[in-house]
């Protein structure tokens, strides 16, 4: 009867078939490493590309679709109005629908907490400017709007070193807002509407001006945080 067989001739005593292991490695087989397709960045990664961050692009690219129908002739076609004030709204509705898919799905980007609010600002900002040229609505309100939205992108622009401040329940808000009375302003709707477009626009301006106070305050904070850490 043979004796026990000794690791000298090359069978781990454990039973394991040799070949089975790289030569010289310790690690078991399923060592948890990144294989094949694995996101080696971990759980939290998630691709750029995805429906969210698709969706975001698109309402920036519907901009200028937008703008051509609303300038169509004269800028007061009926049929053309109505096309121009479908194609905001469906613009409008993207921006609901990118966010809900990105947290029901875990598809949160910095490129979509970055891209996101300047599709808003494109959109919001191609219909005010759109709507004064057609004298339809006072340049007043597309400046203050206007400044407000362009000083708060330099701002995001300014702290993103320091971390991203994704858009707000406050601003999501005062998008709503907004949408709403541009929306009202550009459909052709009776003039029974008029103290109804201009109530939504006054709301929309001080929501405006208060959500772009309170991001400030944010992006001031999160410098200091960062300075102090």
């Amino acid at each position: 009867m043979s004796g026990p067989v000794t690791p000298d001739h090359g069978v781990p005593s454990s039973g394991e078939i040799p070949g089975n292991r790289p030569s010289g490695s310790s690690a078991p087989r399923d060592s948890g490493l990144p294989h094949g397709n694995a996101v080696t960045g971990g759980p939290d990664e998630v691709p750029l590309l995805n429906i969210a961050n698709v969706l975001t692009v698109l309402r920036i690219a519907l901009v200028p679709v937008f703008l051509a129908a609303l300038f169509v002739g004269d800028g007061h076609d009926t049929s053309w109005r109505l096309a121009a004030t479908a194609i905001f709204a469906a613009a409008a509705i993207t921006d609901r629908i990118d966010g809900q898919l990105a947290r029901k799905y875990g598809l949160v980007t910095d490129f979509g907490k970055m891209a996101d609010p300047i599709a808003d600002k494109a959109l919001i900002g191609a219909a005010l400017v759109g709507l004064s040229m057609l004298g339809d609505l006072s340049w007043w309100v597309t400046v203050i709007i206007g400044v407000r939205e362009i000083g708060i992108t330099a701002v995001r622009f300014a702290v993103i070193r320091h971390g991203v401040i994704p858009a707000g329940r406050g601003g999501k808000v005062k998008t709503l807002v907004q949408t709403f009375a541009i929306g009202v302003y550009l459909c052709p709707l009776p003039t029974v509407f008029d103290p109804v477009a201009v109530a939504l626009m006054a709301l929309a301006v001080l929501l405006t001006v208060y959500t772009g106070v309170d991001y400030v305050v944010q992006a001031v904070r999160l410098r200091r945080g960062v300075s102090s850490a």
